[in-house]
């Protein structure tokens, strides 16, 4: 992280200076991170499909930075920085994305189904919205444990129409679990404008219909989220059940890397790449006396550098041997409440 710059006339806390510059890192660490994976793709060193989440690095900033270690996270397919900011090592991502045996999942499969259970990041499925149901069994774990964390569970306003969501939220707010349930707003599910897919404005009205609170917050606002996470996590966290955020926002690339998302307006574009959440927050630094011009230099410089060790790492791993595509299909045999009567005392 830089150096913080002296704040002329400040009476600012210095470790409040130091977060917010660490937040503003991991937002641009997340941009560098996926605008090299989409050249990687170009150059088809990327394998299977590559969802970029350019535009929305303030979501999972703002989400993920009140977390504690032992929550448990389920991301979806345009959340790269949920791995990022859980700690993940960014060498160990990129080669899951070049299919590599140092990959999370050694090479078996692609970013899209990729997770770390070290870092309790669940991998997501093809069907978007399938996670909440297992974010939900990690709630209901803490639940009959007694143990304080969270659950969070990431969607799209798309699959907010998907009966497995519903019957997450539902579940989740009869049994009052500590469940976060974020929806990433952003207009379009695939190809499927918002008015296309649903009869309301905010997915987050559905939620009293599940017996929790719903809030909308601009999801290109690093300050709004981070403000309301922190609030909303911390009720969660205490026992007061489940709740939804709903983060207004808009990816700036297609659904994928091969879609050029022809079916929306140039000017609608525009419009909300001038809302870009990364200058936003640059001159909210700039404005409290911040030398923004050196910090954007240097955390440039710092980014580069680590997204360059993590192609580095990615492209000098081998790729996966055939035979490896037999092994962890199934739990060792010695393994905890496996069947081996060794192990559990029964037949």
């Amino acid at each position: 992280m830089p150096e913080p710059t002296a704040v002329r006339g400040s009476t600012e806390p210095a470790p409040r200076v130091e977060h917010e510059l660490q937040l503003y890192y991991w937002m641009k660490l997340i941009r560098a991170f996926e605008e090299r994976v989409s050249r990687l793709h170009r150059q088809n060193k990327i394998l299977g499909g590559v969802y970029s989440g350019a535009g929305q690095e303030a979501i999972v900033t703002g989400i993920c930075a009140p977390l504690q270690p032992g929550d448990f996270v389920a991301p979806i397919h345009r959340d790269m920085g949920v791995f990022i900011m859980r700690g993940v090592d960014p060498g160990r991502l990129m080669a899951q994305l070049m299919g590599k045996e140092t990959g999370l999942s050694r090479g078996k499969d692609s970013f899209l189904h990729g997770g770390d259970l070290e870092h309790l990041v669940f991998g997501s499925t093809s069907m978007l919205g399938s996670s909440l149901p297992v974010a939900v069994g990690a709630a209901l774990k803490f639940k009959m444990k007694k143990e304080k964390n969270v659950a969070v569970a990431f969607f799209g306003e798309g699959a907010a129409s998907r009966g497995d969501v519903h019957e997450a939220m539902n579940f989740a707010g009869v049994h009052k679990l500590a469940v976060l349930f974020v929806c990433e707003n952003n207009r379009y599910a695939y190809s499927t404008p918002l008015e296309k897919q649903m009869a309301i404005e905010d997915v987050a009205d559905r939620a009293p219909a599940y017996g929790f609170k719903g809030y909308v917050c601009s999801g290109n606002d690093l300050l709004a989220v981070l403000e309301l996470s922190e609030r909303v996590i911390a009720r969660v966290r205490g026992g007061e059940g489940p709740a939804l955020i709903e983060c207004k926002t808009y990816r700036y690339r297609g659904h994928s890397e091969h879609d050029a998302a022809l079916y929306r307006d140039q000017e609608e574009l525009i419009e909300w790449q001038s809302r870009d959440p990364i200058p936003r927050f640059e001159y909210y630094l700039e404005k409290k006396g911040h030398d923004i011009k050196r910090i954007r230099e240097q955390v440039d410089e710092r980014t580069r550098d680590e997204v360059q060790k993590a192609v580095d790492f990615a492209e000098s791993s081998p790729l996966p041997e055939p035979q490896e595509a037999l092994e962890d299909i199934y739990a060792p045999s010695g393994a905890p409440n496996s069947s081996n009567p060794s192990t559990n005392g029964t037949r």
